[in-house]
């Protein structure tokens, strides 16, 4: 099993907008993502720190409906 990069919240509004996610709102430190598909998720950015991995977890399985392995590879190549 691929271990999970440890990631930043605006490293990942940065990824989720190259697989075609769009930033539809930012309140305060969230920022809200919609894909052209109907997904939608929050991300939170607190400057540089890295999203806790429950969080980073939960938003690619329920959220981008993705499984982990998938998430990785594509996050690898889309760096």
């Amino acid at each position: 099993m691929k271990k999970l990069p440890p990631i930043s919240g605006k490293e990942l509004v940065s990824f989720l907008e190259k697989i075609g996610f769009n930033t539809i709102r930012t309140k305060e430190s969230h920022i809200r993502l919609k894909s052209e598909d109907g997904r939608y998720t929050t991300v939170p950015i607190h400057g540089n720190k890295e999203l806790p991995k429950g969080l980073l977890r939960r938003i690619i399985k329920e959220d981008l409906e993705l499984e982990l392995e998938e998430f990785i590879d594509l996050y690898n190549s889309k760096k």
